[in-house]
């Protein structure tokens, strides 16, 4: 516990209420005059003074110290004592104050502490009960009798401090255990609520790559196809609407797409095609819109699984829109291998290239980076000014295959 034991904070109340009874009681028994001279109270002003004391110390019960719990512990032992030998009638209750002092030390000690203290307090209980019941002069018989209820008095309290010590034992064991769940349940309650939010976000990462892979693709190559038709319109207005009819087929593909992407993107866009079908209708579409040549090679000696295959079809894809935008490329070289257990994509163009330090933080290419991050691989990109761009993926066939 990180902090002492007070009334408010009290994890058996109902032990304090207990207490409080049974000292009343011993107030009470103290301060009234004996008929019997044997059975007076000696000193009823110092027996009334511990059993307060000894009672309004239960209120504040010492948890972090270790010297303070001895010292507390101590005192205790002093007031009962003090109660024991100078009480008179009243020492008749004072097994009751060991029984407390036993219950007290369960909720500051330890096991081993517990033990020790339940160890002293029956050794004192005998001491006592040596100092009350002192050999009178009875005849032999009539002293084996007065030996034995002594002897039975010690075996039942002792009996009843290892009862007490195992209930409170179990009764603590059984709420720390309680605390601990709640504790831990508290925990999983706020890592469920943050893999949640975590799941939610990468959910909507998820949906604004495959917006921005499928229909930001068709919409370039849409835009492309009006630009084209617009500038032919006056000149060549047959190939305009020709330009203009292949629009008209984008236009519907972005509306398939949006719709797609609204449906958060559940089915496959291969529709079951095999990444090899895929690649060649892909690339069909990609040069018979852009005029840009294309020249594939695929060595592919394994089958991938379905969302490996959706992923890098999308980064094949976002790549070749880049090109269609800002490559002014009329070639792309595209290879899939498997060599030394990995799976390798490249995609090189001979366009007008770019200088990676200042142009790799679009949502396009962080788009392939996280895709292929997330199949366990590694994202590369060589491309200079004049000299074209090369996208390199290398992922481990391990992650692959399945």
């Amino acid at each position: 516990m990180s902090r002492s034991i007070q009334f408010n904070n009290h994890p058996f109340r109902f032990l304090l209420y207990l207490e409080w009874a049974l000292l009343a009681i011993a107030v009470f028994t103290a301060a009234l005059p004996s008929p019997s001279p044997r059975f007076m109270t000696k000193f009823p002003e110092l027996t009334i003074l511990s059993l307060i004391i000894f009672g309004l110390m239960g209120l504040r019960l010492p948890t972090t110290n270790y010297l303070t719990k001895i010292v507390y512990t101590a005192t205790e032992i002093l007031l009962i004592a003090t109660t024991g030998f100078f009480g008179g009638r009243i020492a008749r209750l004072f097994p009751f104050l060991y029984i407390i002092l036993v219950t007290r030390s369960c909720l500051i000690f330890k096991l081993p502490g517990r033990l020790l203290v339940t160890i002293i307090s029956f050794s004192l209980f005998l001491i006592t009960l040596q100092y009350r019941f002192p050999k009178p002069p009875l005849p032999p018989q009539a002293q084996e009798r007065f030996r034995f209820f002594p002897l039975s008095l010690a075996l039942i309290f002792g009996l009843s401090l290892i009862f007490i010590l195992l209930l409170m034992n179990t009764v603590i064991s059984e709420r720390q255990s309680r605390e601990k769940l709640a504790i831990a349940n508290e925990k999983l309650r706020q890592y469920a609520l943050k893999i949640e939010n975590q799941a939610t976000l990468e959910e909507r990462n998820r949906i604004a790559r495959e917006i921005h892979d499928s229909l930001g693709h068709s919409l370039t190559a849409l835009n492309l196809q009006l630009e084209t038709a617009l500038k032919l319109w006056q000149s060549h207005p047959a190939k305009a609407q020709t330009f203009l009819a292949r629009a008209k087929e984008l236009g519907s593909k972005s509306l398939n797409d949006v719709r797609h992407s609204v449906s958060t993107m559940r089915q496959n866009p291969l529709q079951d095609q095999t990444l090899e079908q895929a690649i060649a209708i892909l690339l069909q579409d990609f040069q018979r819109i852009n005029g840009i040549s294309t020249l594939c090679l695929i060595h592919l000696e394994y089958s991938l699984a379905s969302d490996v295959i959706i992923s890098i079809y999308r980064i094949i894809q976002e790549t070749l829109t880049n090109i269609s935008k800002y490559a002014e490329a009329s070639e792309v070289k595209l290879e899939i291998t498997t060599t030394k257990g990995s799976f390798r994509l490249t995609i090189q163009d001979n366009g007008k290239g770019f200088d990676i330090m200042q142009n790799t933080t679009g949502f396009g290419l962080q788009s392939m980076r996280d895709r292929t991050l997330a199949l366990g691989g590694e994202f590369q990109i060589n491309s200079h000014p004049g000299s074209g761009c090369q996208i390199i993926v290398d992922i481990p066939l391990l992650s692959l295959i399945r």
